[in-house]
């Protein structure tokens, strides 16, 4: 890899292991992708000879499946990164017959495909609130170093037994989905903070980034510009105002309530923020007026954002590691587009001598409303 730049890749069943230097060379190509609206996934391709038993090992181990944990990291200026920690989800082998070397493309995904494997009917949760189920449910994989992060609703859902008892029908990523999906909430396994450990998050969206703000971007700046390429896509008309309709048993009446898409955890990123194009009026019959908000206020935040800038950049020239869920700064691109933008997804592409990221801002409103950003 590059000068400042180390790649160390474990592969195992249960504990992953550093490869054989042999897997390291053999190695061609590495790619992570990382957002905020789907599942993390990564591509591995290795360049063997058809005859090197190599290629055999390789072949073998990727036939486990979800048993083979893979860990990728990258080491820049002395600091590591893990960029993921996963398991294989599929293979496969291309050989070329003219050069006599195959190649073989591995395919993998975050943690959370491994609470996907099984699925679970009839299990019961007395007594128990959204929170401690999900708690209790990733309790159960602490094999993978899951570090549980979890954020209680504002408004507290405790069962009565005697009234009714949760059950789960399905895998566990599908009714921890289902469970946040009910108040608001996001689930996602973030890898790291060191090797072999995994943040696993459930809670608010939290668009306040999840951690200090990164480097800027810098364009039109001579020697101090750091991006490779740069485009924006202002897109106002996905903006939507939901509609929260709230029954007085009392009055006999319905009151219609819009909920905003600016909270403590979705602060305007922007001086203009861009007026909602469409209605949406919330189903939300079984719910009370508290967990309603809740759905309804995360509803108004998946579609706020109206600006998007897109691009790619060479992490040497960058300085730093850019990563998802992440606030950064913009400077160069003029008045309109300047200022703090959300991280909404990043592609780490690595070969050898070359480290490169695409990536896609979003912003909730346009015109910088801080005069200058983290550098």
């Amino acid at each position: 890899m590059n000068q400042g730049i180390h790649l160390t890749l474990l592969m195992g069943i249960g504990v992953p292991t550093p490869v054989p230097k042999p897997v390291i060379e053999a190695l061609e190509s590495v790619e992570v992708r990382h957002a905020t609206d789907q599942p993390s996934g990564f591509d591995l391709k290795f360049k063997v000879s058809n005859k090197s038993p190599l290629l055999t090992l390789l072949t073998l181990m990727a036939q486990q499946g979800p048993l083979i944990r893979t860990i990728i990291v990258v080491t820049h200026n002395g600091r590591p990164h893990v960029l993921m920690d996963g398991v294989i989800a599929s293979q496969e082998l291309k050989p070329n017959i003219q050069t006599g070397q195959s190649v073989l493309h591995l395919k993998g995904e975050d943690l959370t495909s491994v609470l996907d494997l099984i699925k679970i009917k009839g299990k019961s949760y007395p007594g128990m609130p959204p929170s401690a189920r999900v708690l209790m449910i990733l309790g159960q994989y602490f094999q993978y170093g899951i570090i549980p992060v979890i954020i209680p609703s504002l408004v507290p859902d405790v069962p009565i037994p005697t009234e009714k008892i949760p059950s789960q029908n399905g895998t566990d990523k599908e009714y921890i989905k289902e469970l946040g999906e009910q108040v608001g909430h996001v689930f996602f396994i973030d890898p790291g903070p060191v090797p072999g450990t995994n943040t696993a998050y459930w809670g608010p969206d939290n668009h306040l980034g999840t951690g200090p703000p990164l480097p800027a971007l810098s364009v039109n700046m001579d020697a101090h510009t750091n991006v490779d390429s740069l485009s924006a896509a202002f897109n106002g008309s996905q903006k939507t105002l939901p509609i929260l309709n709230i029954f007085i048993k009392e009055a006999k009446t319905t009151i219609p309530i819009p909920l905003p898409d600016i909270s403590p955890l979705n602060p305007p990123l922007g001086l203009l923020p861009i007026p909602p194009k469409k209605i949406d009026f919330l189903k939300t019959g079984k719910d009370n007026p508290a967990q309603a908000a809740l759905k309804g206020i995360s509803a108004a935040v998946k579609s706020s954002n109206v600006l998007t800038i897109s691009g790619s950049l060479d992490v040497m020239r960058y300085g730093s590691i850019m990563k998802a869920r992440r606030l950064i700064g913009l400077r160069g691109a003029g008045l309109t587009l300047d200022g703090m933008y959300f991280v909404k997804s990043v592609t780490h592409s690595l070969k050898k001598g070359e480290f490169k990221q695409n990536f896609e801002l979003v912003r909730n409103a346009l015109v910088s409303n801080t005069p200058i950003v983290p550098v």
